[in-house]
């Protein structure tokens, strides 16, 4: 039964509201609740996720170039996010049919799913088989040969992945198996929690996405090594120590860069040309006591002489013109 009150306890009611005083009781009680779920406990602190960040970004960089160089266009790739959520709302995001590789770290009990935007995966398969990228398909279903054109590019996010992972250790991903469905895909319970990084693709003027998502139960002692790491040494543990120059400069001394000796040019006729035989002489602009030209590509470098050396034919340098070629 509701509580009456007497006109005594009205009247101080309203004399509380007349001055104010109850609104300040009010206001100064009042707290933000800020709700719990303990069945998702931060399984990552804020400065590893920003490690992880700094990692992901390493590989989209890396991931970018090669898809430069494969499709022969402009290709951007930006971390959108780096998230932890349940892996049933991952799982409710996903697309049917969709384009799913499931992959595993060596020797560890870390599971994966690379996910590829339908639109994402036939641009790269017909870039990838001579066409524009644009062409359209009445079914979004990844056919057999299809994950066979992609299987060349997840293999390369599976390297480039553990390049970018030298920061932390030297780890192996090793694809499993393409899905088409989410629900086949299974790489932790319903009911806990994910790792999701998200990816901008930007291909020309097209926008495509791509996630990576990362069971987090099995990442304990990954999380453990990523406490102790320096958040701004973000660089593979074989190059620890070193400056970035150094390692470019270690890098460019054992590039092989190829060298040809140009011995001299001759005019010939197309007639000339037809009626050489086997012992003929062709006759040079060129004399045996001039110096001969030492090109890499068509960038001149050296002038030499030829000669013998150690039974073997070889050429002398005798001048340096690199200097003389500011522009190389």
């Amino acid at each position: 039964m509701a509580e009456i009150l007497s006109q005594q306890e009205i009247d101080a009611l309203l004399n509380n509201i007349k001055s104010g005083s109850e609104q300040k009781i009010e206001s100064s009680s009042e707290k933000e609740a800020i709700l719990f779920d303990f069945r998702l406990p931060n399984r990552i602190s804020k400065n590893q996720l920003r490690v992880l960040r700094s990692i992901f970004e390493n590989f989209a960089e890396s991931f970018s170039s090669f898809l430069v160089t494969k499709l022969q266009t402009v290709v951007n790739i930006n971390v959108t996010s780096v998230d932890q959520i349940y892996y049933s709302e991952y799982v409710l995001s996903v697309s049917n049919p969709a384009c799913l590789f499931t992959f595993d770290v060596k020797d560890t009990d870390v599971k994966g799913i690379l996910e590829l935007n339908n639109d994402l995966a036939l641009s790269l398969v017909d870039k990838l088989l001579g066409g524009n990228g644009l062409g359209s398909k009445q079914t979004k279903i990844i056919t057999p040969i299809e994950q066979k054109v992609l299987r060349v590019v997840v293999e390369r996010v599976m390297q480039d992945l553990k390049k970018a992972w030298q920061t932390i250790d030297n780890m192996e991903f090793v694809i499993e198996r393409f899905e088409p469905d989410i629900d086949f895909a299974q790489i932790t319970s319903q009911s806990e929690s994910v790792l999701l990084i998200s990816f901008e693709i930007l291909i020309g003027e097209q926008s495509y996405l791509m996630n990576i998502c990362y069971a987090t139960f099995a990442f304990d002692n990954i999380l453990a090594r990523l406490s102790s790491q320096k958040l701004s040494s973000v660089r593979a543990i074989k190059h620890y120590g070193q400056t970035a120059r150094d390692v470019v400069t270690h890098h460019l001394s054992k590039t092989s860069v190829p060298i040809k000796v140009e011995l001299g040019t001759s005019m010939l006729s197309v007639r000339e040309l037809l009626e050489m035989q086997n012992g003929d002489i062709i006759r040079l602009e060129t004399k045996v006591s001039d110096d001969q030209k030492v090109r890499t590509g068509s960038q001149l470098l050296f002038l030499g002489r030829v000669g013998v050396s150690n039974n073997k034919k070889a050429i002398k340098v005798t001048k340096k013109l690199l200097e003389e070629h500011k522009s190389f």
